[in-house]
């Protein structure tokens, strides 16, 4: 099997940050040890880059750029480097505000080659000529209404989001002697594990290098950027302007990003529809679920224990777009119909204004009950954090109960759901993001924000046990076929080779697989002692 090296580019996730944007990447690296990694990954906070996990062996090199801190390293241009990042920048700008791909592009890439050959961009992004560059292009015909609105104000704010998003361009991850020293240059793929901002230095390394481009997307950035835009009550939380000029950029970038990538890899067909509208052609789609660790959920889904009968149970993190607000209005009408059912909710993590909210719902549906006048009563809702006493794992916290239940009104690929098919559960789920493609009829679909629908669907389980045994079992074969780490990796693997045998056309002419796989593992057999001795010349032997 050859050695592929591969560029794993990230922003806030591996190697730092836990959560799913962290597992599967360790999953990947870790599945893959017959290749080589290079981990290239903007950071997002400081108390993130002292979070750093333990890497594997065949993790050769780690380059972090912070994105959290400022980047003025006290570069100021000459006149005429001034005059060449003012035509750039006026490019890019007239790109973002009047929606056209062509400029956009041009721009980035001429301020991509003046950063690297002249360095950072601090000072010229923030300076009065960029900013009075911005307001021409806002001020442009064919610029958005609310984008011509824009304000001194909203500009100054958009000029710092901008040099922020735009760092990756000064990196020294692909300087002149990026090839010879290490960097993105000596990668066989780069693999961005996200698009957006993630995605830019493999955008950069494929311009200057020739690398092959990869991205996957389990949650489609660009989505990721509108849902932000909103606070906890849904209304807007930024300007009008700076956020139309935010979007205007996000969806520029993501055009560029899947335009030029090689193959583009979402994690399902929600994300692959976002794709193919922001202009991501067929014939470079793949979709590839995320991997789970299985063996994690084994016991309990093997287990001839179905959990508590009357139990109903929800995991996840306790935020809005959970909407737990209507979970707990359809358990009041459960209750009224199966007074004995119990909703059990397992956090693994939470906004604390939302929980607060939540928990003093459930104290007003539902009152402490009491069997008798001497002993205390209880809430029939229960809020519990995973890895207490009682509830140490993941997988006891679904086993639980009989039925699961996921109440979102927005979702991407629905983890949560695919766990509680792992561990053998019946679910009953809003019709939001891929849930309709990860439960493939194993399970119950209600449309979101209807409390009555969800509960009709968690009564028709309780009330028919054999029912959900076969739902079941059913989500677990499923779960076991699909959502495997072993499917992820296998499917990455078959993709890192495709695109080597492409054999994209590098500018410097090396062709893959050209030097062999021990010449880049150290140890004595790759000294020169090792190498075949020469043959003796006619002189030598007289």
């Amino acid at each position: 099997m050859p050695l592929v090296r591969i560029g794993l580019l990230t922003e806030g996730g591996y190697p730092y940050a836990t959560g799913e944007a962290r597992l599967w990447c360790d999953r990947l690296v870790r599945g893959l040890p017959q290749h080589e990694f290079e981990i290239y990954a903007l950071s997002r906070s400081a108390e993130q880059e002292r979070a750093r996990v333990p890497l594997p062996e065949h993790v050769t090199r780690v380059r972090t750029a912070p994105l959290w801190a400022p980047a003025d390293d006290g570069r100021t241009y000459s006149r005429r480097e001034r005059r060449r990042f003012l035509d750039c920048f006026k490019e890019l700008v007239h790109g973002i505000c009047a929606g056209e791909a062509q400029p956009f592009a041009a721009g980035l890439y001429g301020l991509a080659g003046l950063a690297r050959e002249q360095g950072g961009m601090y000072a010229a992004l923030r300076s009065e000529s960029a900013v009075r560059a911005l307001e021409s292009a806002c001020r442009a015909p064919g610029a958005a209404r609310t984008v011509q609105a824009a304000q001194v104000a909203d500009l100054l704010e958009f000029a710092d989001e901008l040099e922020v998003m735009l760092r990756p361009l000064s990196l020294d991850w692909y300087g002149e002697d990026a090839r010879a020293g290490g960097g993105l240059g000596e990668a066989d793929i780069c693999h961005a594990a996200a698009g957006g901002v993630a995605a830019l230095p493999g955008l950069l390394a494929k311009r200057f290098f020739g690398v092959p481009l990869l991205v996957t997307e389990y949650g489609v950035q660009l989505r990721a950027h509108y849902l932000a835009q909103l606070d906890n009550r849904g209304e807007p939380e930024t300007r009008p302007a700076v956020r139309a000029l935010l979007a205007a950029f996000q969806l520029r970038l993501a055009t560029e990003i899947y335009a030029r990538a090689d193959f583009l890899t979402p994690g399902n067909a929600h994300a692959r529809r976002w794709q193919e509208r922001c202009g991501a052609t067929r014939e470079r789609l793949r979709t590839v679920y995320p991997g789970m660790e299985a063996d994690r959920f084994a016991t309990v889904g093997e287990a001839a224990d179905l959990g508590d009968p009357d139990t109903l149970v929800w995991v996840g993190r306790i935020e809005p777009a959970k909407d737990l607000i209507a979970l707990l209005h359809a358990f009041a009408e459960v209750r009224r119909a199966a007074p004995d059912t119990r909703l059990r909710i397992f956090a693994t993590a939470t906004a604390p204004g939302y929980l607060a909210d939540c928990r003093s719902l459930a104290a007003q549906l539902f009152p402490d009950e009491a069997a008798d006048s001497v002993t205390a009563g209880e809430n029939p809702v229960t809020f519990e954090e995973i890895g207490g006493p009682e509830v140490p794992t993941t997988a006891e916290a679904y086993g639980a109960g009989r039925v699961v239940v996921l109440s979102s009104v927005i979702e991407g690929f629905p983890v949560t759901l695919a766990e509680a098919m792992l561990c053998g559960r019946a679910t009953v789920s809003t019709d939001v993001g891929a849930v309709r493609e990860v439960i493939g009829g194993t399970g119950l679909v209600v449309p979101p924000r209807n409390p009555r629908a969800l509960a009709e669907a968690c009564l028709s389980l309780l009330r028919d046990p054999e029912r959900a045994q076969r739902l079941g079992a059913a989500a677990r074969a499923r779960a076991l076929e699909l959502f495997t780490v072993e499917q992820n990796v296998a499917a990455f693997q078959e993709i890192y080779l495709r695109l080597l045998a492409k054999g994209s056309a590098r500018p410097d002419g090396e062709i893959p697989f050209a030097r062999p796989p021990e010449a880049r593992v150290p140890g004595h057999w790759t000294s020169p002692t090792w190498a075949p001795a020469p043959e003796p010349s006619p002189e030598a032997a007289v």
